[in-house]
């Protein structure tokens, strides 16, 4: 839908002007004067450096107000408010923002995928140091939540310094970095050879890790291949077959425990969350982890149902993809979206041993925008 602006007259008064959005479609909108005021650009309201306001928009008269407007050419406006400042805008930037698709601050949109996505998003660490490579991998990354990464060398503790390249890593309970192998009294099932069904980690946590990163050091176990699952387009489909059950997961807050000799962790968190703007921003999926409230018989009926579904579009071959990570393999994925799993193994029978860390999950986006921007 395309957006136009145009100026009028003020309703009700003889010196004051609006600005008007117009969408197309008959719908318009009236540009508030302080919400036009705060995207002053001119060097005596931002600095050029820093980005950021040289004053204090909480400060602004409530009843400002646009006293004169015009566009002297087609991608001009010239403003000027009643406290008497004068301003300057593209209105080009202007109905981008207000599209929400104003380049690099635009929010970024996943592309949903199931099994059928192929090739797997991946990249070659070599060539990284490549700004092009980078973005392309980046690109991968954002559009998909996760990518493999290729011929990162084995060496153990790699796996930090590709936290390093693309965020900062964060210290867990369980370590800045965790090796993932079977061994006797593990304190987390990943730390055996049995399955794992899809699941996203650390839900008992505040805030919940963003992003893993899982780097294949040995794998000459039989069994043991990875999954990834798209919780996104998980959630979708159980909105479209289940929007009762969808929005009681969406509003649930369910505590999720996490307990050793040394740590009591508890977090609430609901199974899918939403951000202000209505989008679905995370899951939160440890079955073996959660603990529902005690709500009215008929709510909890609805959720048990909703979470069965859920687990079992989580665990459908419609929705997994499987591959065998191999040594030099770096998986990273948006650990509050994209669900990862594994096959049963045998570690009597070869050595299986992944190094993983966690890094935050803006990361990877901030230095997609960097070079979006240096392009631009």
């Amino acid at each position: 839908m395309s957006l136009t602006l145009h100026i009028r007259p003020a309703l009700g008064s003889n010196d004051r002007v609006d600005i008007v959005v117009n969408n197309g479609a008959g719908g318009e909108t009236v540009i508030h004067p302080i919400w036009l005021r705060e995207r002053c650009s001119l060097p005596e309201s931002l600095d050029a450096l820093t980005q950021q306001r040289l004053f204090e928009p909480p400060e602004l008269p409530l009843d400002l107000a646009i006293i004169s407007a015009r566009l002297p050419e087609p991608d001009k406006l010239e403003v000027g408010f009643s406290d008497g400042h004068r301003s300057v805008y593209a209105v080009s930037a202007l109905l981008d923002e207000i599209a929400g698709k104003d380049g690099i601050y635009a929010r970024l949109k996943p592309r949903l995928w199931d099994a059928t996505l192929d090739p797997v998003p991946s990249a070659d660490w070599r060539r990284l140091e490549d700004p092009a490579a980078l973005a392309d991998m980046l690109e991968q990354y954002v559009a998909h939540g996760f990518v493999l990464l290729r011929n990162v060398p084995t060496t153990p503790g790699t796996v930090l310094e590709v936290g390093v390249r693309f965020g900062q890593v964060r210290t867990t309970n369980f370590g800045a970095l965790f090796d993932v192998k079977s061994k006797p009294d593990a304190d987390d099932l990943a730390y055996t050879g049995l399955a794992l069904a899809p699941h996203t980690d650390n839900p008992y946590r505040e805030p919940v890790p963003g992003i893993q990163l899982l780097h294949c050091l040995a794998n000459e176990a039989p069994g043991g291949d990875s999954t990834l699952v798209d919780g996104f387009a998980v959630a979708a489909e159980l909105e479209r077959r289940d929007p009762q059950g969808y929005a009681m997961l969406a509003r649930t807050p369910v505590r999720y425990r996490y307990c050793d000799a040394t740590t009591e962790l508890v977090a609430w968190q609901t199974p899918i969350e939403h951000d202000a703007h209505g989008d679905i921003v995370a899951i939160h999926h440890s079955p073996r982890l959660d603990f529902a409230p005690l709500l009215p018989p008929a709510e909890l009926d609805v959720y048990y149902r909703a979470r069965r579904a859920l687990s079992e579009l989580l665990t459908s071959p419609r929705f997994e993809v499987r591959f065998r990570l191999e040594p030099g393999d770096l998986e990273l994925f948006d650990n509050r979206r994209v669900l990862h799993g594994r096959t049963a193994f045998d570690g009597k029978q070869g050595n299986r041993h992944l190094q993983g860390c966690y890094i935050d999950r803006d990361g990877p986006e901030n230095l997609y925008r960097v070079l979006r921007r240096s392009k631009s």
